[in-house]
């Protein structure tokens, strides 16, 4: 990286952390189940809520409780559900304008991810009626309030429903990119663990894996607090107490809720501290290739903590002993490579391939501009690393490695 540029990242990102504690981060209120919502909205007086999903949640019967509890309470709803796993512009637009034909008052995402990212855009969009998606992209570009908004998971990694952020994918061009302001954070979350209890084996991995990302980028990127380690370490120590049980046992309720927790602490951690190039390259890859995200990231990580090598060995050291993961007492280096090993592990065991399919070759050189772009000066990483460095961490992951030369 250009060494002018290195001195900008490490500048902007100083300053941005020296900004944390006078900025309006804030962890939304949570809710034990689908009543406590109903009697939420009625509380607030809220007479139509629109609830924004996705086919699979919808089909799948997850979203019937809510309903029944709405209707109880006497509160009228609609539903969209037509996001789609990367939601799109056009998703947020059709949200938006629903919710509109409806005369709504507050806003529901349930499901993944993908249904919290849509409402939080078509949240902005709703008070912003003059501001198009696309220039909301980038940090801090929106401030009005959305409406009432409670986010539902109804997977245990993507930690949406804590996050300023929001990650849209342009119809037309396929870039994916993120979008964070203080607004967008839930004013609810409601974590219930039978929501998740039906959740296939190959969505409890990743999205497992995704949280679990999360709460490592924060822990090693150089914006930490000391509220951010410490959930941080709660998110990977339950991981690594509850990821394998829930992906052998759906019905494991105990589990379930560890690993909502998880991405739950994940969430606030990297809210505050950020993530980093990992994020940076699955977005490229969500938005090229529709890649699932924690899937990219289940893959990608092992491979930058590889990378970063001995500039993270002590903070990787201190995460792998205070979450539990080392046991006994060993050197940093050897605590960082315990650590790795037991992410490639997690990944082995549950049938995460280390290998991502589909990158074209050609492709390469414009995903990692991508990735770059959203990454810096942002993301506080360990090492800084450029477009063009990117590029060669592309070649390690693409399943066809061997065949890919720079």
């Amino acid at each position: 990286m250009n060494s002018f540029y290195e001195v900008f990242c490490r500048a902007f990102q100083t300053a941005l952390r020296a900004a944390i504690p006078f900025l309006p981060y804030r962890e939304p209120q949570l809710l034990k189940n689908e009543q406590e919502c109903a009697k939420l909205l009625a509380g607030k007086e809220k007479q139509s809520v629109l609830i924004i999903t996705d086919q699979g949640v919808f089909q799948a019967g997850i979203i019937d409780a809510l309903e029944n509890a709405l209707k109880e309470a006497g509160i009228s709803y609609v539903i969209y559900k037509d996001t789609v796993p990367n939601p799109t512009v056009a998703n947020v637009e059709a949200a938006r304008q629903l919710y509109l034909d409806n005369r709504c008052d507050a806003l529901i995402g349930f499901g993944g991810g993908s249904a919290m990212d849509c409402a939080k855009a078509a949240g902005a969009r709703i008070v912003n009626p003059r501001r198009s998606v696309n220039s909301m992209k980038g940090t801090l570009r929106i401030f009005r309030r959305l409406p009432l908004f409670i986010a539902v998971p109804t997977t245990a990694g993507t930690g949406s429903e804590t996050t300023l952020a929001a990650v849209i994918t342009d119809d037309k061009t396929r870039h994916k990119y993120p979008i964070n302001a203080f607004c967008l954070i839930p004013h609810y979350a409601m974590l219930s663990p039978h929501i998740t209890a039906g959740l296939p084996k190959q969505l409890t991995a990743t999205t497992g894996m995704d949280a679990l990302t999360h709460a490592v980028e924060a822990y090693i990127g150089r914006s930490t607090t000391r509220r951010t380690r410490t959930m941080a370490v709660e998110a990977v120590t339950l991981i690594n107490r509850y990821l394998l049980a829930a992906y052998a046992d759906g019905s494991d309720l105990k589990a379930r809720a560890g690993m909502q927790r998880a991405a739950y602490c994940a969430g606030c951690a990297f809210t505050v501290s950020y993530v980093g190039y990992v994020h940076g390259v699955a977005h490229s890859l969500g938005g090229r290739y529709d890649i699932p995200h924690g899937l990219a990231n289940a893959v990608i990580l092992p491979y930058f903590l590889e990378e970063y090598g001995a500039v993270i060995d002590k903070k990787l050291a201190s995460l792998a002993r205070r979450s539990g993961v080392v046991t006994h007492e060993t050197n940093d280096h050897a605590a960082a490579r315990e650590f790795i090993n037991w992410v490639k592990l997690l990944n082995v065991a549950m049938g995460i391939p280390d290998k991502l399919e589909g990158i074209k070759k050609e492709d390469i050189p414009l995903l990692a501009r991508h990735a770059a772009r959203e990454s810096n000066p942002l993301y506080p990483v360990p090492v800084l690393m450029s477009a063009k460095e990117l590029e060669k961490m592309y070649g390690r992951i693409m399943a066809d490695e061997t065949e890919t030369v720079f």
